[in-house]
């Protein structure tokens, strides 16, 4: 990892933290390259994916939400009828054959798009006003595929709000951030685009992107730590968040086909689970589970055995000029390389 992390940065990744916590003497050990402290604040994208999950999970297990019931019977106005068979189960594991995102903030937009704002209600309404009008046969049947979707967490965490009549963050700061004292964990509001120091700043290209729009919200719009997601990550597998049926379900993953297009499984078999970890098998063999997210100028991690005797959580700088999964891989498979 040492000589990973002092080869950088170079033109693909600016920057990178990586916190590997290990068995035996209670290892912690922290690496930087570039302009990034050790308890630097990072964007972690899709890694709230894990967060919103457990949150519904626990709803689930409080006999708020059924976890086999279809979405639409609690939010009727925003899925259509034509998806109305679609289960909270599968939205949790990513089988809901939903529509992909659209009219989210891209390039396109021009300058500044980073900064763009769209409302969570936005985001599941365009995927569906851009999706075709579905006949039988045009797609396939719920919990019959899995497709990686964040439309799936968005409307999650609207289900959220709508079961228990609170914002979305006041459930996730009541229920993970405060219990667990993540002093460095937050959703920001969608007009806030800061970002706390210490943290990097980051660029695509040469636009500086460290402030930017968290309008991923449910699905992508958190701001961590390294210490506090391996903290949560820590806290989930030990069972600390859910009782013993739902916290089975952290590690359920469905025996579906993976989609062509389902390029978050890299092992090309389907890895999401209803808890919303994805399973990993590395180089040597070792299984690991985690959950990987990206945003404009970061690319984020965390992962560990099952059994938290090795846990790793990355945070890397991407510039955009390539593809960084390459060095993603280079830090997952050095980390847990030792792992029998």
């Amino acid at each position: 990892m040492r000589s990973l992390l002092t080869r950088l940065p170079d033109p693909v990744v600016a920057g990178a933290l990586v916190r590997v916590v290990g068995e035996g003497r209670s290892m912690a050990w922290t690496g930087t390259a570039g302009a990034v402290s050790r308890d630097a604040h990072f964007r972690i994208g899709s890694v709230t994916k894990a967060f919103t999950s457990t949150v519904v999970l626990q709803l689930v297990a409080e006999r708020r939400i059924g976890l086999d019931v279809p979405v639409r019977r609690y939010l009727p106005d925003l899925i259509p009828p034509a998806y109305g068979t679609v289960t909270v189960r599968e939205l949790l594991d990513h089988t809901s054959g939903l529509p992909a995102p659209a009219g989210i903030p891209g390039p396109a937009d021009g300058p500044g798009w980073w900064r763009k704002n769209v409302a969570p209600q936005d985001v599941v309404r365009n995927a569906f006003a851009a999706a075709k009008s579905p006949k039988p046969g045009d797609r396939p049947a719920p919990g019959s595929v899995q497709q990686y979707n964040g439309v799936n967490t968005f409307v999650l965490g609207l289900l959220v709000e709508k079961v228990t009549g609170r914002t979305f963050t006041d459930e996730l700061t009541r229920r993970i951030i405060q219990p667990l004292g993540l002093r460095h964990t937050s959703l920001p509001s969608s007009d806030d685009m800061s970002i706390p120091a210490p943290r990097a700043r980051v660029y695509v290209g040469t636009d500086d992107v460290t402030e930017q729009s968290p309008w991923a919200w449910a699905e992508g719009g958190m701001i961590s730590t390294a210490v506090d997601l391996d903290r949560f990550m820590t806290a989930l597998f030990r069972g600390r968040l859910l009782p013993p049926a739902q916290q089975k379900l952290v590690f359920t993953v469905p025996r579906v086909d993976s989609a062509p297009t389902n390029t978050n499984c890299i092992n090309k078999t389907s890895c999401f689970s209803v808890g919303g970890l994805m399973r990993v098998t590395l180089d040597n063999g070792v299984t690991v589970w985690g959950k990987t997210g990206s945003l404009p100028g970061w690319t984020n991690g965390v992962f560990t055995t099952r059994d938290l005797k090795r846990r790793v959580v990355y945070s890397l700088n991407p510039t955009g000029t390539a593809s960084e999964r390459p060095y993603v891989m280079a830090v997952l498979n050095a980390a847990f390389q030792s792992v029998g």
